[in-house]
C-alpha cells in the first residue's frame, strides 16, 4: 500500500467519524461509552487532542478534578486534553476536530514518499511518518466503534479501515500468545476472526517466543472464534473476557484452558 493510500484509510475513517457526529444532539454527545469515565463528546476530544499535539499546538494548561477513572501516566496525559474540552458543546469539539483533521490531511497530502520516511516518536517508540498514520487510523477506528456502540449506530466493521485496524491487533496475537498467556513451546494457535475485514491468523511458539505461521496448522492446539467486533473490542480492552463468554460471541475449539488464558490476556492497549 503506497503512502497515498494510507492517508486514503486515515480521511475515510476521520469523515466517517465527522459524519457519525454531525448531527447528535446534546443528549447524546454526552451518553458514556465503553471507556470509564468518558462519554461520545469524550471520545472525540482525545482525537482532537491528539492530532492538535501532532500538528505542535501548544497543551492546554490545565488539571482534571476528577481522575479516579484514570489507570497510569498514559491516561493521565490523554484526562488533560479531554476535560479542557468538557465544559464545550459536543458541536465545538466537532467544530475543532473539522479544522484540525483538515490541517493534518493537508500536510499528509503535500509530503512526499521521502517525507512519509522522516523519522518521528510513535505510541510504539521511533518509527517513520507512515508507522504512525497506521497507528492513528487504527486509533481513530476504534474510538469511532466506541462511540458507535454507546449510541447503538453501527457501521464501518466492514472495509479496509476495518481491516486495517484488524491487522494491526492481529500483529499483537504472537506477543499474547506466547508472553502474556505464556503458551508452551510447541504450541499453535489459530484466530478465526469472522467478517469481511477478519481474517485466520496463526501463532505457534518456538523457545517461548511466538510467530506467525504462514500456514494453518492441521490439528492446532487451540482454536479461537469471534467476529471483528468481538476481537477487537477483547483486543481493546472494551469487554471484560468472561462476560463476552457468556454471550456465546467467541468459541474455543482444543485445548480449552489455553484458550481461557489467551482470551483473558488478549488487551494489548495501554
Amino acid at each position: 500500500m503506497g503512502n497515498q493510500q494510507v492517508v486514503d484509510l486515515m480521511e475515510h475513517v476521520w469523515h466517517s467519524i465527522y459524519s457519525l457526529c454531525t448531527n447528535l444532539n446534546e443528549a447524546q454527545w454526552k451518553t458514556s461509552t465503553d471507556c470509564p469515565g468518558w462519554s461520545v463528546q469524550d471520545q472525540v476530544s482525545h482525537l482532537v487532542g491528539a492530532e492538535s499535539g501532532i500538528l505542535g499546538n501548544p497543551r492546554p494548561d490545565h488539571t482534571p478534578l476528577n481522575t479516579s477513572h484514570v489507570e497510569n501516566d498514559v491516561g493521565q496525559s490523554n484526562e488533560v486534553l479531554v476535560d479542557f474540552r468538557r465544559s464545550w458543546s459536543g458541536q465545538q469539539v466537532l467544530e475543532e476536530f473539522h479544522e484540525l483533521t483538515g490541517q493534518r490531511l493537508s500536510f499528509l497530502r503535500s509530503l512526499t514518499d521521502e517525507g512519509f520516511d522522516a523519522e518521528t516518536e510513535t505510541p510504539l517508540g521511533p518509527g517513520t511518518i507512515t508507522d504512525h498514520l497506521r497507528i492513528r487510523i487504527m486509533d481513530a477506528w476504534v474510538h469511532e466503534q466506541d462511540i458507535r456502540r454507546a449510541l447503538g449506530i453501527p457501521g464501518e466493521l466492514d472495509g479496509p479501515v476495518a481491516a486495517h485496524s484488524i491487522g494491526r491487533f492481529t500483529r499483537a496475537m504472537p506477543f499474547v500468545v506466547a508472553r502474556k498467556a505464556q503458551a508452551l513451546d510447541g504450541s499453535t494457535v489459530v484466530f478465526n476472526i469472522t467478517g469481511t475485514a477478519g481474517r485466520i491468523v496463526s501463532v505457534g511458539v518456538d523457545g517461548n517466543r511466538g510467530n506467525e505461521l504462514e500456514t494453518i496448522p492441521t490439528s492446532p492446539t487451540v482454536s479461537i472464534t469471534t467476529d471483528v467486533e468481538t476481537f477487537a473490542c477483547l483486543a481493546c480492552g472494551r469487554w471484560k473476557p468472561l462476560e463476552v463468554l457468556d454471550s456465546n460471541k467467541i468459541t474455543i475449539s482444543g485445548d480449552t484452558a489455553i484458550g481461557l488464558t489467551i482470551i483473558n490476556q488478549m488487551n494489548i492497549m495501554i
